[in-house]
């Protein structure tokens, strides 16, 4: 039962970063490429009239978190407290800068609103990007200090940074250069994954020049890629592991590789909706290669005193995990309509919806 509600929760985050990933990029894409109003009208559209209903799959992925791995929950939530509220705090931001652009066509207002779609949308892809490096890095659980846990075995509270900036450290903060660098890794990728969505869904007058923008961010991406593998050795030496012990795993990397080599190809393919499904498989086989190097750990410690966290020893009471089996189900159950009907009735180009009055 572990391994199911592992697996289904896995699944959620992933659809939350997809659909939920090209409004973030969307925003990124706003800030820095979209000139003319009436494209940074239709790119906002393209991110406004779905991103509500997109944050519901995080809300799924809180509560079944809650649910199934309650030792994992309290611990990441207790630990990563700062990092959350700022993410709680630029999700709010990026709501209310959608939400109001339209508002009042007033230049000065309107500018004010777009800045705050778009940076708030550039640090929530750089902060999801930095919690991802955090979990494959691992934290020092129950504080270890001189061989002696100071805290419960599961314990544990990040700074924003420490001042080495290392993630060797043995008291590391949130941001460090190595989940900077997967930070940055989720910024390009994100990037992306929101230019494939505006050539999908608008007819704006930057959708050519776009596939520019998505070769070149491919060709960064496929570097840091390259140098993420690299440094990923220096902080987790036995990072591959699973890869070597369980080759079929290797599927995952494959469904990334796919994307990445896929979207160097961007100029010939036709299609948008081809387009957006490689970075589709860009996200997916990101965040599933990184679950999967480290399985069944959800959170590793680096120091030997306190065990690492894993499915097993974070999950609930089996009758609990078999309860919420039956309401878990109604719940995706549900989800899933709200998603089909959402979708089916902003099927098509959005540059004629009307959104913001």
């Amino acid at each position: 039962m572990e391994l199911f509600w592992y697996i289904i929760i896995a699944l959620v985050l992933a659809i939350f970063f997809v659909l939920d990933g090209y409004d973030f990029g969307t925003g990124i894409i706003h800030l820095f490429y979209a000139k003319e109003e009436k494209d940074k009208r239709v790119i906002a559209k393209a991110a406004g009239l779905f991103w509500d209903s997109n944050e519901v799959w995080l809300v799924a992925a809180g509560g079944m978190l809650f649910m199934a791995f309650p030792t994992f929950y309290a611990s990441v939530f207790s630990g990563f407290y700062l990092p959350l509220i700022i993410v709680l705090w630029l999700i709010v931001f990026r709501a209310i800068g959608l939400e109001f652009r339209s508002q009042f066509n007033y230049t000065m207002w309107t500018s004010i609103w777009d800045k705050s779609f778009g940076v708030s949308s550039l640090l929530l892809a750089l902060f999801f990007g930095i919690a991802l490096g955090n979990i494959v890095r691992g934290v020092n659980l129950g504080r270890v200090e001189e061989g002696k846990s100071l805290y419960e075995a599961h314990y544990f509270f990040l700074p924003l940074w420490d001042s080495s900036f290392s993630p060797l450290s043995e008291h590391p903060g949130v941001i460090d250069w190595f989940t900077l660098i997967i930070g940055v890794i989720a910024v390009v990728t994100l990037a992306i994954h929101g230019a494939t969505w505006i050539r999908l869904k608008t007819a704006s007058s930057i959708n050519e020049k776009l596939k520019k923008v998505i070769f070149n961010l491919t060709i960064v991406l496929l570097v840091l890629t390259v140098f993420s593998i690299v440094v990923w050795q220096i902080v987790n030496p036995n990072s591959l592991n699973n890869f070597l012990e369980k080759p079929y795993l290797i599927i995952f990397p494959i469904i990334y590789l796919i994307g990445l080599f896929g979207l160097l190809f961007i100029k010939k393919i036709k299609k948008d909706s081809h387009s957006f499904i490689l970075s589709t498989l860009l996200i997916i086989g990101g965040i599933t290669s990184s679950l999967a190097s480290l399985f069944p750990v959800i959170l590793p410690s680096t120091n030997a005193t306190n065990k690492s966290l894993t499915i097993y020893n974070t999950a609930a009471e089996s009758y609990g995990l078999s309860v919420a089996f039956n309401w878990g189900i109604i719940g995706i159950v549900l989800l899933l309509i709200y998603f089909i009907v959402q979708k089916r009735l902003m099927k098509g180009k959005i540059d004629k919806m009307d959104y913001g009055h």
